[in-house]
């Protein structure tokens, strides 16, 4: 050993074990930090538990991004917008987090997305409400899911073709921007189609007893029982209606369904018969999906339902945009992500630039008999599929 070896030597000896292992956990720890904001409390708990497991399972398949260690926080937001800000905000703060999936609930999402565009940060979610792509859109803040207008298109209208002698439809909505933008959808496709809308029931969303409403719903003697609300709301809605016998002489469409969740809590002989929309559905074939399907079975013995598959892709995005930057400076992955076009879950999907709205296909989905099943998670058969987007000029999205 040199002279020069032995005073870094003595140099190092009178530096402090504790400033010297500090240094080196900053050295090691130099991770990308994640948020999952999500209910995990509340009557939205299921769709927040899953949005964790798809996060997780998307962060664990890259492992390292730039060279970088992923780590991940969940916060329950509890289905609350104040909530989910705040608890967005201390991430940030405290882990330096810039980049977030989640936000079920349109109210939260609309409120997390303005917040994320404050601090620079980038938030991608599956919420529907049109505002998110809209008049509220916002440079930090991206959708995977169909908005509101596209989830009806790709229901009300198929049906209506299908079963052009069921004139008379009555909706149930819960009393929020999502609920109103599915409304206001397809009582456009009503005024247009010649459709008698014979009534509407409005509720909480702490709603939990529907038979209220549903008898009212009966009393009009609708053609089709048309459920705009969401998760379990949607389910206790749908078990109530067919308690009372709607499905013997009603058609039931339930515009947006919560995925393979919902199938397994109501049972086969609940949805047979019953129109389903679907985001995400984990039969459909495309490379992405059985990729998805192989990794979920693997880890979590089972298949992916909507949150877990709409988390996954979301945080995949955003990996797949720093990878194509180069970068994890979220204006470098902003720019990246911006007219992505990428082979999704759904088939070919693209990030549309003027508004950040995946353009992605919707599905309309009819519960099959138990019988008729092939597997324990074949519930439904696929009897629509396609796209439906308001054009960017109509969207009202003018981005700063």
């Amino acid at each position: 050993m040199n002279r020069r070896d032995l005073l870094k030597l003595g140099a190092l000896s009178a530096i402090p074990a504790s400033l010297l292992h500090a240094r080196s956990v900053l050295a090691a720890d130099d991770a990308i930090e994640f948020g999952c904001p999500v209910p995990m409390s509340g009557p939205f708990a299921a769709n927040g538990k899953f949005a964790d497991q798809g996060m997780a399972l998307a962060l664990e398949q890259y492992g390292k991004v730039l060279g970088k260690p992923l780590r991940y926080t969940v916060l329950d937001t509890e289905g609350k917008p104040a909530t989910a800000v705040r608890k967005v905000q201390e991430l940030a703060q405290q882990k330096n987090a810039r980049y977030f999936a989640g936000g079920i609930l349109s109210s939260e999402s609309l409120a997390m997305g303005k917040e994320a565009e404050k601090f620079n940060g980038v938030f991608v979610t599956t919420a529907g409400a049109d505002e998110i792509t809209g008049k509220d859109c916002n440079r930090a803040t991206f959708r995977w899911s169909v908005p509101t207008y596209g989830a009806i298109e790709r229901t009300v209208r198929p049906l209506i073709e299908a079963n052009p002698k069921a004139k008379r439809w009555y909706t149930i909505t819960p009393q929020y921007v999502f609920g109103d933008g599915l409304l206001s959808a397809a009582k456009n496709i009503f005024k247009e189609k010649g459709i008698e809308h014979v009534g509407n029931s409005y509720h909480a969303l702490t709603e939990k007893e529907f038979s209220g409403y549903l008898t009212n719903a009966m009393a009009a003697k609708p053609d089709v029982l048309l459920i705009l609300n969401f998760g379990s709301q949607s389910a206790d809605t749908l078990r109530q209606a067919i308690s009372f016998g709607m499905k013997k002489n009603t058609t039931i469409l339930l515009a947006w369904a919560s995925g393979l969740e919902q199938f397994e809590s109501l049972g086969a002989d609940l949805c047979d018969g019953v129109y389903f929309g679907a985001q995400y559905w984990h039969g459909v074939d495309t490379p992405l999906n059985r990729d998805l399907v192989k990794r979920a079975n693997a880890k979590f013995k089972a298949n992916p339902n909507y949150s877990l598959a709409g988390s996954y892709i979301c945080t995949k995005i955003m990996l797949d945009a720093m990878i194509k930057a180069g970068s994890a400076d979220p204006k470098a992955v902003v720019a990246a992500m911006e007219g992505l076009k990428y082979e999704g879950l759904t088939g070919p999907e693209e990030i549309r630039a003027g508004d950040h709205q995946v353009l992605k296909n919707y599905y309309l989905l009819k519960g099959k008999a138990k019988s008729k099943m092939k597997d324990k998670d074949d519930y439904a058969d696929v009897v629509s599929v396609g796209k439906a987007f308001l054009p960017l000029e109509q969207t009202q999205c003018k981005m700063a």
